[in-house]
Formats: structure tokens, sequence, C-alpha cells
């Protein structure tokens, strides 16, 4: 928590703020503008001495984004020196430039300067002692915004809203002989307006609504049921319709109305601070730009998106363990995609050296060569620390591949593994020692790493390779790591086909996916908050999300455990994984109900590949996750920004978990007639609906005037068991939802399992439920298909066209 004011009048004992008070020299530059403002009115020249001043810039990166910087000093190597994000990693710059060239506008007048790029302007006020900085969206309709017009105030910076602020250096003295006593701050105030909401922020599992609260931007191995996050991300959405991202790795203070009720209050401990605005008006359009900047998710492989089981982190296990899960599931009947090992592959004491136990697996390129044989993909544990019992710590040490002390010695610990140390990614030989380690596992068969740690990256007498902060790098390192591992598996399996399974992450993490929640207690509250973490995290970027499935901490009763398996088969991505329990359902629950509850929900997520994999494109070339708020496919709805206990599974479906064992769930439908995909009953919205669900069932709804692509009878591989890989485009039911929509012009696309990425089929779909069509117009789709369309009385028609037909047409 970082506050500066004692009430609206006082500063906090020992601070002073140099805010920007008066424009004293204003210019328009190439390409932007920048001003020059002193602490205090300016009436003598006298005035012009012992006078701070701050200095703002502002400039246009990319049409409809704003880059305002505000600083002090600007020769202090703290403030110059790195790592920084990387920007545009996904653009063509040059080509960016000259769309963005054509878009700006720069203009002084008597009182004001003004910066415009597109649609978004900055308007700095230049009278005397009359600092103001207005940031106005023009000719945009917001979906948001009430108000007529237009062009509308976003926010503004008013008075005392930019400074420059010192705490515990109030000595004169001291700058001469202390010159570096006490803290130094920068930062800026943004106004919120009456009814303003803010989200983001990271993987935050608190209240969803930010409001209120104090948010700092330190990654910690915290759990879920705190305030600490494992990925922080200094990025927020306004409901108001744009979005601010703070471009600094280190520790950002946001105080959302917590310091001052009509702010956001913005502090970084440097001499400059730097935010992008983004223009909306929409979520999606802000999501998209700011995934412009720091970049989009890659696109994982298909067979990610089936279920993974776990051996569990302190559990006992060797190849008969591992042996009889995955037997006991396919004589359950239930698929399982990934078998995951978690750390004990390794030697206790030994995390990591990257070499499984002899004790346990001692023939591994064998056991992995049968599990492989049988159609499992195979992920791992691991981090970037390397045990001092580590049979590769030496070596390390003596490369200098380790994160060090400022007197050369190695960095190390006896938290988590014994006298550890830490592989330090700004060198770049420690970067491919780091990944030859890693290939000879890709050599034996592994598929995916679980990059688990690196929060508790330390500050304190530590020297990178290349010199970086090390506060700085606190956060920014968990992106290094994810990086040199992804980038790693992508050279080896291909494009689309590398995956890692990442609990840390910083801003632009989300390139690397998959991401899970981390470490939640085994309760209904947990399960809860972990949505919120998730929602939270998918408004930054992050497409594609996972979470331990009936919790880490503690043995999930049965209850629990098969009403987070139904929420856990309808995110992105699904995983088995605990702590000190197995989690097999025969092991959970011995009746045997959770056995078929598993089997029904992994074998639904599996028959919505169709529709689920091409979410999963649009999220890559997009950035708006998998599982997205409502808010996202309904601004317009006020209902829909205070909702955090559902979501939509992309644009077309509705998921509502249910947060009890009686299944008793109180949900929000928007407007329109929903279908229910698991019990066929219409909702009509917008309305609060209160209902009860037994294990079988929670409401999945598909939105009016939608239509889904998905297989009702997935086919078995040569093993006899169902994969989230099969052929999208055969055999294939196309559901769509009429019930009292207006005429519908849909395009529906087909992903193609066999080039990922890429679309194998569309169709159209026109007409309403009396009259209509759907056509194949590009590819085509194999055997008999289907057409089922819901109607306004609830019932459904089924039409089926035969091998080769490309198109069907109703009339009643």
């Amino acid at each position: 928590m970082v506050k500066f004011s004692d009430g609206m009048w006082l500063n906090e004992d020992g601070v002073l703020i140099d805010w920007a008070v008066e424009v004293v020299n204003s210019e328009i530059l190439a390409g932007g503008i920048r001003c020059v403002a002193t602490s205090k009115h300016i009436t003598t020249r006298g005035d012009t001495t012992d006078t701070p001043t701050v200095t703002v810039e502002c400039s246009s990166p990319a049409t409809d984004i704003l880059l305002l910087t505000g600083y002090h000093w600007k020769g202090e190597r703290r403030t110059t020196l790195g790592p920084n994000y990387e920007i545009f990693p996904d653009v063509e710059i040059q080509s960016e430039a000259a769309v963005r060239s054509a878009s700006i506008s720069t203009i002084k007048k008597d009182t004001s300067l003004t910066i415009t790029s597109n649609s978004l302007s900055a308007t700095i006020n230049i009278q005397p002692s009359s600092f103001n900085i207005d940031i106005i969206s023009h000719g945009v309709t917001s979906p948001t915004i009430v108000a007529p017009g237009s062009d509308h105030l976003l926010t503004t910076l008013g008075q005392q809203s930019v400074g420059y602020v010192m705490k515990g250096t109030n000595d004169p003295k001291s700058t001469f002989t202390k010159p570096d006593k006490g803290e130094r701050w920068f930062t800026m105030q943004f106004q919120l307006s009456v009814g303003e909401k803010i989200y983001g922020l990271g993987e935050r599992f608190g209240p969803f609504v930010k409001n209120g609260q104090s948010v700092e931007i330190w990654n910690e191995d915290g759990g879920t049921s705190s305030e600490q996050a494992y990925k922080n991300v200094p990025f927020f959405l306004s409901s108001r319709g744009y979005g601010i991202f703070v471009p600094y790795p280190g520790l950002v203070s946001f105080e959302v109305q917590s310091e001052r009720t009509t702010r956001v209050n913005i502090a970084v401990p440097s001499e400059l601070l730097s935010v992008y605005i983004i223009q909306g008006p929409s979520p999606k359009d802000i999501i998209q730009r700011y995934t412009l900047l720091t970049g989009r998710p890659a696109l994982p492989p298909a067979w990610s998106f089936g279920l993974w089981l776990s051996t569990s982190f302190t559990t006992e296990y060797d190849e008969t363990t591992v042996n009889s899960f995955l037997e006991g599931m396919d004589e359950r009947d239930i698929s399982v995609d990934v078998f995951h090992y978690d750390c004990f592959w390794q030697k206790a004491f030994h995390w990591c050296d990257y070499i499984f136990d002899e004790v346990y697996f001692p023939d591994p390129g064998a056991q992995l060569a049968r599990l492989k044989a049988q159609g499992y993909h195979i992920s791992v544990w691991l981090n970037p620390y390397i045990a001092q019992a580590s049979e590769i710590f030496a070596e390390g040490a003596t490369n200098g591949y380790f994160i060090r002390k400022s007197d050369g010695s190695v960095w190390q610990t006896d938290f988590w593994q014994a006298g550890m140390a830490i592989i330090d990614f700004t060198n770049p030989a420690a970067c491919e020692w780091y990944q030859a380690k890693l290939e000879a596992l890709i050599d034996l068969g592994i598929d995916c790493f679980k990059t688990d740690f690196a929060e508790r990256i330390p500050t304190g007498d530590t020297v990178y390779y290349d010199g970086s902060d090390p506060e700085k790098m606190h956060n920014y390192y968990t992106f290094l790591y994810n990086k040199v591992t992804f980038e790693l598996l992508e050279r080896r399996l291909g494009k689309n086909q590398a995956i890692v399974f990442a609990r840390s992450s910083t801003a632009g993490g989300q390139r690397f996916p998959v991401h899970w929640g981390g470490d939640p207690m085994t309760t209904f509250e947990a399960m809860a908050e972990t949505l919120r973490g998730g929602l939270s995290l998918g408004i930054c970027g992050y497409g594609y999300w996972a979470h331990d499935i009936g919790g880490f901490e503690g043995t999930p009763d049965p209850a629990l455990y098969k009403r987070w398996f139904a929420f856990g088969s309808l995110s992105s991505h699904s995983r088995l994984h605990g702590n000190e329990s197995y989690r097999v359902p025969w092991v959970i629950d011995p009746s045997g109900e959770a056995d078929v509850v598993l089997k029904q929900f992994i074998d639904l997520k599996l028959s919505l590949m169709p529709y689920l994999y091409n979410t999963a494109i649009k999220t890559h070339e997009t950035g708006v996750a998998m599982m997205r708020p409502l808010f996202v496919e309904f601004p317009e709805d006020p209902f829909s920004w205070n909702i955090d206990t559902q979501y939509m599974l992309g644009p077309n479906l509705m998921v509502v978990p249910v947060f009890s064992a009686e299944g008793t769930v109180q949900y929000y439908v928007p407007n329109g007639s929903w279908f229910g995909v698991l019990d066929g009953k219409l909702r009509k919205g917008p309305v609060f609906v209160t209902e009860t669900h037994d294990f079988f069932s929670l409401p999945l709804l598909l939105r009016p005037g939608a239509a889904i692509v998905l297989r009702d009878d997935v086919p078995r591989g040569s093993e006899g068991r169902r994969h989230a890989v099969y052929d999208y485009s055969e055999e294939v039911t196309i559901l769509v939802n009429l019930a009292g929509s207006a005429t519908v012009d849909l395009l529906v696309e087909v992903p193609d399992s066999n080039n990922l990425g890429s679309f194998v089929a569309s169709l159209t779909i026109q007409g309403d439920e009396t009259t209509g069509s759907v056509k194949v117009v590009t590819g085509a789709l194999k055997g008999q298909w289907k057409l089922k369309k819901v109607k306004s009385d609830g019932t459904s028609d089924e039409l089926v066209a035969a091998d080769g037909v490309t198109s069907l047409s109703w009339t009643e």
C-alpha cells in the first residue's frame, strides 16, 4: 500500500510533493507534444530559482493509443536502467508507424496544447496556475456512457494529479551529503467518473471490481486467498471505455478510490512514469489494442484442450502408480489426453537437475515411450532454481549461469530447496545451458513443461549478468523464464505445438500460454475466488487459463470435486492436480458417482472442440480471452459489469458454475432467449434466475441468434480412447438458437485439426426460425452432418444432410 496523503489537505509525515501547477513552456514535437510545469505559480523572475519542474510529454505510438510520460530528473541511472517490457512484439513497426502518422494531429493555442490520435486526444491546459490534462474520446459511440453525443471526457488529470514525491528527504543539507536518502516516487492520479468501475491488474482473487482496493504490482507466492498475486499486470480496463497500461516492470502502486475517492492513483519508485492510454470504446477494442502493445497469446496445440491428469505434488508414485491411474481412467471411460509428472519425478533436494529419479523411474525413456504409444502427451514440472545438491549446480556456478551477489558469489537461499541458486536468464549462455537440459527431456518424449514458481525473485544484494535493476527484474524475471522455455518448445515441436503450464507472469507473458491459477484451498469459496482470478487475468490478454480442479490444499469432498470438475471442463484447459492427495475420482468419491460425472463433462468438452478451437484461434488473433466476463460481450448491459460468478466461454456460450453441494444457483440472463445446451430449456432475459442442478448439470446456455459447431459422437483413437484432436469437419452438428430472434446472417467457421490456426470449412446461416438456409461456402464437411435449430416454443428441429450435400433449408 503506497499512500502519500493524510486526508484531503495534508501529506503523510515526511512526504513532500512537487505537483505540476503551472505550464511555463510548451511546444509541439515531431509526432507529439511537450510541456514543462513548475511546482508553484511564477510571478517574478526570482520564482524561477529553487523551483522544481515536472516535464510532461505525450505521443501516439499506435492509432487510438496515447503515451503520456511525466518525469523529474532524466539522468538518474535507475530511471534508465532495464529491463523494459517488449512493446509491439508482433507488429512490423514501420508499417504501423505509417498508419499511425496519418492519424496524428497536434495543435497549440494560447490556452492549450493538444495531440489527437484518430478518435483519442489529450489536451493540456497551459494557462497560468491551471495545469490540467483532459483525455477525450471523439466521434465514437460508447456502450456505457449515457450522455448524448459522440465526444466524451474519458478521464482527466486535474489539480494536484501529476507530481514528484519525496519521502524522508526533507533535510535540505542531505541534498549534497546524502543525495539518495529516502524514497522518490512519481505519481499520476486519474479522475474516476460517477459509477465508473475498474477491472484487471492481473490474476487477482479478491473482489472482481477493483474500486476501493490498494493493489501493488509485485509478484508473490501467496496462494489464492490473499491480496497477493502470482501474475501481476500493470493494466486496467475502465467501464468508461478506456484502458491504462503502465510499462514499468518493477513495483507499481494502484490506489483505486482507496486514497482519493474520485481517483485512481498510480505511483512508481522512479523519476519517470509513463502510461499508455488506450481507446475503446468497447472492452474488446481495449483488449485488442492492449495486446497489440504487449503481444497476443500463441495458439496452443489442440491436444492440450483435453483432460490433464497429474501425480499431484507430495504423493508417492512410480511407474506402477502412473499406470494404475491411467488404466483406472480407461476402465471408467474417462478420456485423458495429458499425463503430468509433478516435482518428485526428480530426486528430493535436487530440484532442479532435470533428471528422472532412477529409484522410482529406472528407465524413463522406455516408460515415456509406452505412454506415448498409448496416445498420451507428457508434461513434467520444473522451476528455474538449482538446488545445491543438484548434479548441475557446480556447472552453473562455475560458468556464471546464476544470479550473483555484489561480491561475485552465487546468490543462494535455503527457502524451498536447500542452498538453491537461481538461473540468470539475462545471460545468453545461461539460457542456452538451461535449454540444453530441457532439450534432452524433449528427446526423451516430453511435450510440455510446467514452469512453476519464479515469484520469489531476490532484490537485495542481487547482480544480473546484463546489469539489470533487481527491483525491476523481480516481476520481469518470469517473463524471461517462460519465454526461454516456450521458444525452445516452439523451435523443437513447431509453431502451434508449443505449450507451457505457467504459474507466475507479468505483462507480455500472455504470449507464452497456458497459465494456471496457482494453489487454492479445497472449498467452494476458493472455487469462486479462482474464477474471479481467471476473469481478471483474461481482461489482461491472457487467452488460455486453467486451475486445479477440486482445489490444491487439502482433499476436496466429493460434492466440491464434482462441481469443480464441471467448471474445470468448461474452462479453456482442464487439469486434475492436488497437493497431498491423488485426484483420480475413485479416490475422492468411492460411491462411483464422480466417475460418471467426470466422464460426462469431459465428453461434453471433447464434443465442443470444433467450437472451442475456433474460439482459441480467434483468441490468438485478437487477445480476447476464451473465458471472458459478461461485460466483454454485453457492455451495454449495466448488470453485466457486476457479474463475477459466471462467464462467457467464447462469444456464444454462457457458463454458470454451481458453488454449492446442494446445487442451488442464482444467475443473470442477458436480453433474449437463451437455450440450455444440457437441459434443452429456454431462459428469457434480462432476468435473474434461481435453479437447482444435480451433479450432472449446470447452466450452459447458447446465446440468442448464435450458432456453434459440435460433434455428438466423438470418435475413438486406435487405443479406444476419445481425444481432443479429431476431424472437426466430420459428422458435425450445427446448433443454432433462433428462438425469439429476428433474421440472422451468420458466418460459422470450422477449424482444421491437421493445420492448426486455419479453417477447413465455413458456413453461412441465414433466415429465422420459420424460413432459412445453411450453406457450406468454403471447404467441405465430411460424412452426414446436421443442423439443429432451436425455436421460440423451446422445441428444436433437426435437419440432416447426406455426405457431399452442401446446403440445407427449411420452411414452416
